[in-house]
């Protein structure tokens, strides 16, 4: 069986692929090879490659470990850090629905 391939909209995609050429950006700027950084990160060139590429087909730990190769390891933390939405939803103090009482 081979693996299924991940369909993602449009807009997703754009943004895996600008995380992509950031990564690809970070090596280049290091002066990193890919088979240095595959090989601290534990993963094969191709893998990398994918990575650069912002393939959603390579999974979320293969991106922090290529993140911890460029001592980037502390970016992750940056994902959903200020999150505007939940703190309008926080802010407006919206009831929380409650189950009905047991009878």
């Amino acid at each position: 069986m081979g693996k299924s391939a991940v369909v993602l909209l449009p807009n997703l995609q754009n943004i895996l692929t600008e995380m992509g050429e950031n990564i690809r950006l970070a090596r280049l700027r290091r002066g990193f090879s890919v088979e240095l950084v595959a090989e601290c990160a534990g993963i094969s060139r191709a893998t990398l490659w994918a990575v650069e590429k912002g393939s959603p087909s390579v999974a979320m730990g293969i991106y922090v470990s290529v993140l911890n190769a460029l001592k980037l390891e502390k970016d992750i933390l940056l994902v959903a850090k200020d999150d505007e939405l939940g703190r309008k939803l926080q802010d407006l103090n919206l009831p929380v629905r409650m189950r009905a009482p047991k009878k």
